[in-house]
């Protein structure tokens, strides 16, 4: 019966594991990957006059096994087989002879292989043409001098719209120039000339050219008569060309367009109605042309142009508006996950409009869920984000390769030999390759290691040992476990001796030019080498490229000698020693002070004089000072340093434009500032003698706001009272605060959810925020986003976290609680873990009988992953009540039934008493007298002797139920004996002797007379054997328990 029970298990192990059956391409081994492009198509316009015969889209994608390519021509599969104008070289596509009405349309490639397949940005083909004007004749233009006149271009048909104009007088190539006077707008093509005189009298062509199929036309001539009028009169400012309400892109130029007709000739004079203009723009063509370079969204506002002349002004103003690119928040990246482990997979882009996302899987479509519950080989694939709005569309590209298999140390086995300094800590790594992830477990020898106050498992599985000691050598063995497979990993810890500073390094305190030296010391152990590393202010020492002023004089041991020579006023500073072994480092540090002697002429420049700020933005400030003296030597450099109001009194060099300041200079521009911070400057000369002293600090200023660019970090939260959802955050750091009125905009939603409700705080300090909703089912995923404002407008949002609303408190106790003494101070319990999934721990509380069971109880708290713990310091002989409760955040479930247990007696108090010690031959003859336990005490049940010789750690454990023993004598050296009587209660008091090397010399010399003197193997004892614990493999106490099941 009991064969067929564990062959019926084997075979339903067998039957988990092959569930699924991996793919070969997915295995643990492949090399290969999925398709990643290195060449896409791009946006291309044919011109319809074009020699070329052809157009060439490109397609290259890197990929093992190669990839292929097949293309599609708006969203639909080409069929290269049906249309002979296609042909597929490589992965280029090329398009011969192409046709209008046939092939403009959007083009994207799909690459693919046995990974998976991508599809590429899409390509627009289009058609380029500009046709020629009409040939019908223009009518004559005739205006009184004094007066503005327009003369029409009217371009023909084209495309693409990026035309420029010119106009032509008389003959070509004769262009007319542009002044004050006279205009072309770029956007009509239309000529302008404010007030006409006889020179203007003419024949004037529109030259239109199309930089992007290379083709230039012009119009008829239009004759322009001056007609003669005496006086002149003179024309209030009149705005002809005024610039629209524009749309533009965050980082791009723009233009706008102003100008009048009048005389005098108006002037343009440009501002925006809610602000300054921005810093980055530029006034050019007499006023008519307001450009704005790298516009940005704090640039959108309303402008205005007002032209006027002694007769009236006009005014006329447009809104420009900011819009955005779509950029990537959160993007994706290619993954290698274990099967059956869950994932989620986010992109979140940034723009305005906000973009919309969609996703594909192997070029097709995908609207499933991207939150993975138990990965399966099917989820495996190329999968892209992409991510448009009105502007445009960009794509992230990852493979997801779901993998399995079993444990495998081969290419991350435990070192062979860890070292670890006595008193320091030591982590030991465990890192199989194994999918699903593997339970990871611990040995010390045959001992199993559990969590404790000096060890820890971590959760990836290292093993860390804190105040480690001798007692912590040993070999240690990594078992990792999974539905695959099992292997393990073995490593012996050696403990080192602590690196200490014997002889630190004294401060000294010299005049430029004297030699000085510094000593450093230090103790180590003597099996590992040390070596020594000297810095000055943090930096290392290169003794090879300052050879002419440091030294390092090797004194032979644990000790080096810093010598420096010939020392200037740069050398000044703090030294420090740092002596290292392979194992663990230790660092004392000295001062040296360097000063100018009375006999030196020249010497460090004086300090700058008024130091100020000129002009101020949100990011940089230019300085200004005056020169202090050089002391006889020029100035080489200034340094420019800066403190805000979160330095605390310390200065910190500033970043400059340029970076270097020469020794002529007065003014700087420092960059790289927080906007809305306040900050003092002071600057420091340089000659070749040293620095000198700062000046005094400039006037405070404070840079101008900013929208905030940093968004909060570790959004997190969860948990808390039932029907709440807690958002946690933390906060920015005041010195990003970039303006007034700081605050936060929390969003959330459901997971499911397409809609984020957002709610807005104004403390700037505020980490958290508790939403209240009696409809919120207990623990609901939610996702939650974070980002902050202030006066000037919104950052980013934080990346998107996953947190689940409060739970319910358990409501089921543990059905199965069992308990056992084991000693008369230590237990164990176990109990059936509840079937509820929202359990973080467990908590076993216990008192003893006469306790009150609230008050004075104790607790152990174990993660929901265990099952059991061990009670220790409990009382001898006392009764003892056990419950067992589950716990999650919102709070602690009902308790289970009480189980009691009795515990053990007492160990016996009194240590053996050992009465005789003798030699004999190769071996020694310890007795002790038989220890009677008290009444309160466990009976005796054998005693306990530990053998070691002197010095060393290692020892021997030997269990006997005699009051006699007999141990081996193997090497020279004195030995240590140690006696305890052993009981169920545990072990008694110890009794301890020392042979010496000397009693055995001398005992050596007698003769064995005494009947009954044994000079036999060592090992055994008179009248008895000596049972010497050996420990056993787990292969064989399984197979010895299973032969015992098989006989019963």
């Amino acid at each position: 019966m009991l064969q067929l029970v564990v062959l019926s298990f084997t075979l339903f192990l067998i039957g988990a594991s092959v569930s699924e059956v991996e793919p070969g391409f997915y295995s643990d081994e492949a090399t290969g990957y999925g398709p990643v492009f290195e060449d896409q198509p791009v946006d291309t316009i044919y011109p319809e006059e074009s020699p070329e015969a052809s157009i060439i889209l490109s397609c290259r994608a890197r990929a093992h096994p190669p990839a292929t390519y097949t293309w599609r021509l708006n969203h639909k599969d080409i069929n290269l087989d049906a249309d002979n104008h296609y042909t597929l070289v490589g992965g280029n596509l090329v398009i011969s002879n192409p046709i209008k009405n046939k092939h403009v349309g959007n083009y994207s490639c799909v690459a693919r292989n046995d990974y998976g397949a991508l599809v590429s940005r899409e390509a627009a083909v289009q058609f380029g043409y500009l046709d020629f004007f009409s040939s019908e004749e223009r009518e004559a233009v005739r205006v009184k001098e004094g007066q503005g006149a327009v003369l029409l271009c009217a371009p023909p048909p084209h495309y693409p719209g990026d035309l420029s104009f010119r106009w032509i007088l008389n003959e070509f190539p004769i262009f007319i120039p542009l002044d004050k006077r006279r205009f072309i707008s770029q956007t009509t093509g239309n000529l302008y000339i404010s007030k006409v005189d006889s020179s203007d009298s003419g024949n004037y062509s529109c030259f239109v050219s199309s930089g992007s199929i290379a083709k230039s036309v012009f119009s008829k001539f239009i004759p322009l008569v001056p007609q003669a009028e005496r006086p002149i009169r003179k024309y209030p400012a009149d705005i002809k060309v005024k610039f629209p309400d524009t749309f533009a892109l965050m980082g791009q130029n723009i233009t706008l367009e102003c100008f009048a007709l009048g005389n005098p000739i108006p002037q343009i004079r440009w501002r925006r109605l809610d602000g300054e203009l921005p810093s980055n723009h530029e006034i050019s063509m007499a006023g008519a042309h307001l450009h704005l370079y790298n516009i940005q969204f704090e640039d959108e506002g309303t402008y205005e142009c007002e032209a006027l002349n002694s007769k009236g002004k006009d005014r006329h103003s447009a809104r420009v508006s900011v819009e955005a690119f779509p950029e990537w928040v959160e993007s994706i990246s290619s993954m290698e996950r274990d099967i059956s482990s869950n994932y989620t997979m986010s992109c979140e882009a940034s723009g305005k409009p906000k973009p919309v996302i969609r996703w594909l899987k192997n070029s097709i479509r995908y609207d499933k869920d991207l939150k993975f519950i138990g990965l399966t080989f099917g989820d495996s694939g190329m999968y892209q984000c992409i991510a448009a709005n009105r502007h445009g569309v960009i794509y992230a590209n990852a493979e997801l390769r779901v993998i399995a298999c079993a444990p495998t140390f081969e290419h991350t086995p435990l070192k062979r030999r860890i070292l670890a300094a006595k008193n320091g800590r030591v982590v030991i790594e465990c890192r199989p390759k194994a999918a699903p992830r593997p339970s990871l477990t611990w040995s010390k020898g045959t001992e199993l290691l559990f969590n404790s106050t000096r060890v820890l498992i971590w959760e990836d599985g290292s093993l860390e040992i804190l105040n480690v000691t001798r007692a912590d050598e040993g070999e240690y063995t990594c078992f990792a476990e999974n539905d695959r497979g099992k292997a393990n990993s073995t490593g012996y810890l050696s403990i080192t001796e602590a690196t200490k500073i014997t002889l630190a390094p004294s401060s000294a305190d010299v005049k430029v030019g004297e030699d000085t030296n510094m000593q450093c010391a230090a103790s180590h152990d003597s099996s590992l080498d040390i070596t020594f590393v000297w810095t000055v202010d943090g930096h290392a020492i290169d003794f090879d490229r300052d050879s002419s002023h440091y030294e390092l004089n090797p004194t032979g041991g644990a000790s080096a000698e810093l010598l420096i020579k010939n020392t200037q006023l740069k050398h000044y500073g703090r030294y420090s020693c740092t002596a290292q072994t392979p194992v663990d480092n230790v660092t004392a540090s000295a001062d040296l002070v360097v000063r100018v002697g009375q006999k030196n002429f020249a010497c460090p420049p004086g300090p700058p004089g008024g130091v100020r700020a000129e002009e101020v933005s949100a990011k940089w400030v230019r300085l200004t000072w005056s020169r202090g003296t050089d002391n006889h030597s020029p100035i080489s450099k200034y340094t420019v340093q800066f403190r805000d109001s979160f330095s605390q009194d310390k200065w910190r060099d500033a970043i400059t434009s340029p970076s270097n300041v020469e020794g002529n200079a007065e003014t700087a521009m420092v960059v790289d500032l927080f906007p809305w911070m306040e900050y003092e400057f002071r600057v420091i000369a340089t000659n070749t003698l040293g620095t000198g002293e700062p000046s005094h600090p400039s006037p405070k200023v404070t840079t101008l706001e900013a929208v905030p660019v940093v968004a909060p970090s570790d959004i997190g939260g969860g948990g808390g009272t039932s029907r709440e959802l807690t958002i946690t955050w933390t906060p920015v750091q005041p010195q990003y605060f970039y303006g007034r009125n700081f605050g936060y905009i929390i969003a959330f939603k459901p997971k499911s959810d397409l809609e984020w409700r957002k709610v807005m705080l104004a403390d700037p300090q505020a980490s958290h925020y508790v939403h209240k909703d009696q409809s919120i089912p207990p623990f609901t995923e939610f996702e939650v986003k974070v980002k902050a404002f202030n006066s000037r407008g919104e950052g980013p949002f934080s990346l998107t976290a996953v947190i689940y609303s409060a739970q319910d408190v358990p409501s089921e106790a543990p059905a199965i609680v069992e308990a056992r003494a084991l000693s008369a101070s230590e237990a164990i319990v176990w109990w059936l873990p509840i079937s509820q999934q929202t359990v973080d721990s467990y908590q076993v509380r216990f008192w003893s009988m006469g306790e009150d069971s609230e008050a004075s109880s104790h607790k152990v708290v174990v993660t929901s992953k265990e099952n059991q713990t061990r009670l220790e310091t409990l009382t001898p002989d006392s009764q003892y009540f056990i419950e067992v409760r589950a716990y999650n955040a919102a709070g602690y479930g009902p308790p289970s039934q009480h189980v009691q247990i009795l515990t053990k007696k007492a160990p016996p108090s009194r240590p053996p008493k050992i009465i005789s010690k003798k030699l004999k031959g190769t071996s020694v003859n310890i007795a002790w007298e038989h220890v009677e336990p008290l009444a309160n005490e466990s009976r005796i049940e054998s005693y306990k002797v530990l053998y070691r010789q002197a010095g060393y750690s290692t020892s021997q454990l030997y269990n006997t139920k005699k009051h006699f023993i007999d141990l081996p004598i193997t090497k020279d050296g004195d030995y240590v004996v140690e006696v305890r009587a052993h009981s169920e209660g545990g072990d008694g008091a110890v009794a301890q002797i020392r042979i010496s090397e000397n009693e055995m010399n001398r005992d050596k010399k007698q003769s064995c007379a005494e009947p009954g003197c044994n000079t036999g193997r060592p090992g055994t004892e008179r009248g008895g054997a000596v049972n010497v614990a050996q420990s056993l493999s787990l292969a064989s106490l399984l197979l010895l328990g299973l032969s015992c099941l098989l006989v019963l």
